[in-house]
């Protein structure tokens, strides 16, 4: 149990590291190191750390149950992610996991209760997207309870997620070049005849979001989110988002997704166009400033609308319907149809590693196997 002087001061303080060496209930070798800043201070530390090892070698953590586990871990990562995250793991966790799994004790999930578990879920005749996001849950709040020594490692692993041999994997929806030019025309006129006839302004607030959308492939929170004051020399700085899904509460800004999906995109001259003409409108009406929404002005455009919205379109230009998120996949499309490099289209997406893009959007390359073939035939 050992304390050494270390290279530093702070507030004139030598700065120590403490360090204690022990076993935990499961027989492994582990250390925990701290820093501390005086003599004191480190003595102080020392003693603090050693009554958190009796505390765990006291067994009290052995009484923790999967419900109080999984209280602990929402309550610990209320800064870190998202309330809509939380209130889908909470809705997810009380639906699927907190009847079967919620009594039993941490340490008693053995690999038979959990396949015993997933054998209960399989029998709901719930849809495979839904089973493994209830596993993704599970798995979450288990790998939590490893990081906070209550258990050695994740049973779960071992047993999988769930595989449905009946159900392949979705193609992702989008449109080509040539439908969404075709579909934002139809919006377009549709705006034209609803201004001309009742003086009803909203209808460009759809069409301008949908031209952000395919020309961006900015998510719907963003884009939501976006404020005149977000453009800077025809580039757009995605650095908010609205949340709108929260029970009981306004529209909430927030910063985007991750760090990644803090970004800066070059906007193509289509839509610095339609942008351009949108102002304008905007600043008719009055009393318009740059922290107007693009898409709705002194307020947010509703996301729950843009679903009907889309459909009506859709239906309107004889176009499939694709979903709002496909918008995002048709950008995707055509800028992958054209050869650009997948890690400049992760940039733009947001994504923080080029493994998550690939894996989505790796089909949408056709054109690289072409082009492999020709020169392979150049050989011969």
């Amino acid at each position: 149990m050992p304390i050494y002087k270390a290279n530093g001061k702070k507030d004139g303080l030598q700065k120590y590291t403490v360090r204690v060496n022990y076993t935990d209930n499961f027989g492994e070798h582990r250390q925990l190191t701290r820093t501390a800043y005086g003599s004191e201070s480190a003595k102080d530390l020392e003693v603090k750390l050693l009554a958190e090892i009796k505390e765990k070698s006291d067994g009290s953590y052995n009484k923790t149950t999967i419900h109080q586990l999984f209280a602990e871990y929402i309550a610990t990562k209320q800064y870190d992610v998202r309330k809509t995250t939380s209130q889908r793991y909470e809705q997810l966790y009380e639906l699927y996991i907190k009847s079967e799994l919620g009594s039993i004790k941490v340490i008693k999930v053995t690999i038979p209760v959990l396949q015993k578990w997933k054998s209960y879920i399989e029998g709901l005749g719930i849809g495979p997207v839904t089973r493994n996001h209830a596993y993704a849950v599970l798995r979450i709040i288990l790998n939590y309870a490893v990081r906070m020594e209550y258990i050695p490692k994740n049973p779960l692993v071992s047993i999988g997620c769930f595989k449905d041999a009946t159900h392949s994997k979705a193609e992702v929806s989008h449109y080509t070049a040539s439908e969404f030019l075709s579909y934002i025309e139809t919006v377009k006129k549709y705006a034209e005849k609803r201004e001309a006839e009742c003086r009803n302004l909203s209808e460009w607030d759809f069409y301008v979001f949908f031209n952000i959308a395919f020309y961006t492939g900015m998510r719907k929170g963003e884009i939501i989110a976006l404020k005149w004051s977000d453009l800077e020399d025809g580039h757009i700085i995605v650095r908010r988002s609205i949340q709108q899904k929260i029970k009981g509460e306004a529209d909430q800004e927030t910063p985007p997704k991750s760090k990644s999906s803090v970004r800066t995109l070059q906007m193509p001259n289509p839509l610095l166009q339609v942008l351009d003409e949108h102002r304008e409108r905007q600043q008719h009406i009055g009393r318009f400033t740059e922290d107007y929404r693009i898409c709705g002005g002194q307020q947010c455009i509703k996301g729950g609308s843009l679903g009907d919205k889309n459909s009506f379109y859709a239906s309107l230009s004889g176009q499939k319907r694709i979903r709002i998120h496909d918008f995002r996949h048709s950008h995707v499309s055509v800028l992958a149809n054209e050869g650009i490099n997948i890690q400049e289209i992760a940039r733009r997406l947001g994504h923080a590693k080029v493994e998550l893009t690939w894996n989505t959007y790796s089909h949408l390359y056709p054109r690289e196997q072409e082009k492999a073939v020709d020169i392979l035939n150049k050989i011969a």
